[in-house]
């Protein structure tokens, strides 16, 4: 491609500026610069292009011929240039690039998209699964969600907006087959997350018991994978309740040892400072939703 043979962009903008208020003091305060700032500018445009852009006394100074040619060409662009960007940010102010655990996203969140969208139908919501840390400054996200105990207040802002409860599920049939309590579930394929390894230790930790060794183990990359292998009767996994209460709710798993409370929360994560609307209104829609979600079964008594 053909490199373009432009004069300097900040000498075009302090005579554009000049131009446009008529006097150096005016286009000096509005770019924030000295008097004697913008008239070097212009000196030096000058000498790019090769003609006078303007004459008269110092400080009566008017366009040329060629200024006022180079004027109505700068301020037709510069125009054009405004109104994109101003469009542009509206755009953005109408999106939010939400960062957001998968699991959580595909089981309760975007199940209820559609009322966040009914609530703001202007604003729109694009989701994409991550994990981990989140850094605004080089990822291009407005706000995540993330389970944690706690969020380092680097630059960000957390809200905690959804306790977390985890517990065991199976499938009801699997389940009516070893009866209830511990010692039904520790007979069974005991299915692990590879993403999250730990977990049935600090279930075990979190309940004050011990299931022992399990007689076979099988190993999901996710959760998800993990929640449909106890649906197909494979085994016993372990889960937060949101993900699962409206499997529960409807017999697709069982939960015979309830759930109990973890150190884990969910937070609502967005960059510190002035909020974007888009994610204001998604932080206030986000609580509304999570006061009224289900409280999970208590932790059981035979497990106890």
């Amino acid at each position: 491609m053909t490199r373009r043979d432009l004069p300097p962009l900040t000498a075009l903008r302090a005579f554009e500026a000049f131009a446009r208020l008529g006097q150096m003091t005016l286009a000096a305060d509005e770019l924030c610069v000295t008097h004697g700032a913008i008239s070097r500018q212009i000196r030096s445009l000058e000498r790019a292009c090769g003609v006078r852009l303007t004459e008269g006394p110092r400080h009566r100074l008017k366009l040329t011929d060629g200024g006022r040619r180079l004027a109505a060409t700068l301020s037709t662009s510069l125009d054009a240039i405004e109104r994109t960007y101003a469009d542009l940010r509206s755009a953005a102010d109408r999106e939010l690039r939400l960062s957001c655990v998968g699991t959580l996203a595909m089981r309760w969140l975007i199940p209820r998209l559609s009322g966040f969208h009914a609530r703001h139908p202007g604003l729109k919501v694009t989701v994409t699964e991550a994990y981990g840390p989140v850094n605004f400054a080089r990822q291009p996200f407005d706000a995540a969600i993330r389970l944690a105990e706690h969020i380092p207040a680097h630059g960000v802002e957390a809200i905690a907006f959804l306790d977390n409860f985890h517990g065991p599920v199976l499938s009801p049939e699997l389940a009516a087959t070893v009866g209830p309590g511990v010692a039904g579930i520790s007979r069974l394929p005991r299915l692990d997350t590879r993403t999250h390894l730990p977990a049935w230790t600090e279930w075990e930790s979190h309940m004050r018991l011990r299931l022992g060794e399990p007689p076979e183990r099988q190993e999901f990359e996710h959760i998800f994978y993990t929640l449909e292998a106890a649906a197909a009767g494979l085994g016993v996994g372990l889960t937060p309740w949101i993900y699962v209460a409206g499997d529960v709710a409807a017999g697709r798993l069982a939960a015979p040892l309830g759930f109990v409370r973890t150190p884990a929360r969910f937070h609502f994560i967005r960059p510190a400072g002035e909020p974007k609307p888009a994610a204001e209104a998604f932080r206030a829609w986000l609580l509304a939703e999570a006061a009224q979600a289900p409280a999970p079964p208590e932790p059981s008594d035979i497990a106890a």
